[in-house]
């Protein structure tokens, strides 16, 4: 029998949906170290970051059935990242770890740089295949970064145009991601 070490993450993910516990064990072991030290690294703080990893791995068991992962690690570290952020914003430290955490942003960056610029690829793609206008409100969302009631006063537009928009291009997103086939080697 093939040990659950030698399963992809893709395959990990699809018996973790169906309730396997030796998949959910496999994933602990292949991710909780390298989450654990990127924790670390933000938080410089064992216990909190223990319980941070704790949470986020309860929270991936309890909502198995739910989930909708395209990258395993890019998912672990985004729910790490999430759930880091919430104990930042609750702690009293609060000033000191945030100049900690811009510093260590441009390190996170060059660990995943290869994934990253093939993520960017693929929303460049998808984006530059958007027809102009939704084209132009994802831009004015997601890199001038104005909110919907600014994006609808410069289009002429009501806010709710703009919202509706944008859940359509991020539905879409989500697809044209989920459909490339270079996500299928990190699956």
């Amino acid at each position: 029998m093939i040990g659950y070490n030698q399963y992809s993450d893709q395959e990990l993910t699809n018996l973790l949906k169906a309730g396997d516990r030796e998949a959910f064990n496999e994933i602990y072991f292949r991710y909780s170290s390298l989450l654990y030290h990127y924790a670390l690294n933000i938080l410089q703080q064992e216990d909190e970051c223990t319980d941070a990893l704790q949470d986020v791995f309860v929270w991936l068991w309890v909502n198995q059935k739910k989930l909708n992962i395209t990258c395993l690690k890019a998912y672990l570290m985004a729910a790490v990242k999430y759930k880091l952020t919430r104990v930042i914003l609750a702690s009293k430290k609060r000033a000191e770890l945030l100049s900690r955490t811009y510093a260590l942003k441009e390190m996170a960056v060059e660990e995943d740089s290869i994934e990253i610029k093939e993520l960017k690829a693929a929303i460049n793609d998808f984006v530059n295949n958007l027809p102009q206008r939704a084209k132009e409100i994802y831009q004015m969302s997601r890199e001038q970064y104005l909110s919907n009631k600014e994006i609808a006063s410069r289009l002429g537009i009501t806010e709710k145009t703009v919202e509706n928009q944008m859940t359509i291009n991020l539905k879409k997103l989500k697809l044209h991601l989920g459909k490339m086939s270079f996500w299928s080697t990190f699956l």
